[in-house]
């Protein structure tokens, strides 16, 4: 383990995720979303199959034995992927991030119903309390005399990009006990250029030199954050790495500032601490619970002394 290698690795793919969002930002206002989200797949594929083929994992990568799941988390991930970049063409960077925070807590919820997992009380608080930041992000772009009809498409598809990201997390989970992460990210990025490329039938914009250049970064900035992101998660655990994907909101924030001149509402960031220090509270306490579970565990195997 190295706990400060995988928090670097996880801050990398933060940023590298945070200015493929401000790109995608860029390119919304004249290239259609299919067309960014074939870009953002098909182009990614190339820094993931370069590893792949470094690591002699190729044949991991392409063996399976549950491709319908396969297909089943790529329509769910290729939705949410649509609905994010959507937003992103409504709605400050920041806003959308911020929304975008929930899909963690969603994901507590969804996990219960659909995997019929056990879910403690503390997260069930933070979800609670989740929603009740969610409620305070939106505000500012559905009430309060905000309301224009881009705020409510782009805080609307942000929402629900976020729910369904929640539901791509939940289809990981039931493929990890069948399939190998490698196999997992190729079949979705395969599988979302596919979607991506089926929506030229609708018309797709003929890029400019600069918006073509732009796309291929979208593609290749999204695949080296997706390896920097795995490789976090071999040099230290969830619990440790995970809290530093909320410096999003930090990149989001500059670069919203210096890209776009955006400065979000103070009920979109007030909303935002809440989704983000709910997030937190769960990683910590499920820290606490595993460690808890170890120390029990290594009591439970030490030797007693001889008997007097």
């Amino acid at each position: 383990m190295n706990a400060a290698k995988g928090i670097a690795l996880q801050i990398g793919a933060t940023f590298l995720f945070t200015i493929m969002a401000a790109l995608v930002r860029i390119v919304s206002g004249t290239v259609p979303t299919g067309e960014v989200v074939f870009a953002r797949s098909f182009f990614a594929l190339f820094p993931l199959l370069a590893l792949l083929a470094w690591r002699n994992e190729i044949s991991a990568a392409v063996r399976t034995a549950h491709p319908a799941g396969h297909i089943v988390r790529g329509t769910i991930g290729v939705t949410a992927m649509g609905l994010s970049f959507t937003a992103l063409a409504h709605i400050p960077l920041a806003d959308a991030t911020a929304i975008g925070f929930t899909a963690p807590l969603i994901t507590v919820a969804l996990a219960a119903l659909l995997l019929h997992e056990s879910v403690r009380l503390y997260r069930w608080a933070a979800v609670m309390v989740g929603l009740g930041g969610v409620v305070i992000m939106l505000w500012p772009h559905m009430g309060a005399g905000f309301d224009t009809a881009d705020s409510v498409i782009g805080a609307s598809c942000a929402l629900l990009g976020a729910v369904f990201t929640a539901g791509a997390m939940v289809q990981v989970r039931r493929l990890t006990a069948t399939e190998t992460t490698a196999a997992i990210v190729f079949y979705f990025q395969a599988l979302a250029a596919v979607a991506g490329l089926a929506t030229a039938a609708w018309g797709w914009h003929l890029p400019s030199l600069l918006e073509a250049v732009l796309l291929v970064a979208i593609g290749v900035l999204g695949g080296i954050a997706q390896i920097l992101l795995t490789e976090s998660y071999r040099y230290a655990p969830a619990s440790v790495v995970a809290p530093f994907a909320y410096s999003a909101m930090l990149w989001s924030l500059l670069l919203g500032f210096v890209l776009f001149a955006e400065v979000p509402p103070l009920l979109v960031l007030l909303g935002g601490l809440i989704v983000i220090g709910a997030g937190l509270y769960v990683l910590w306490q499920d820290r606490r619970h595993a460690e808890a579970l170890a120390r029990a565990m290594a009591d439970s195997t030490t030797p007693s002394g001889p008997s007097v």
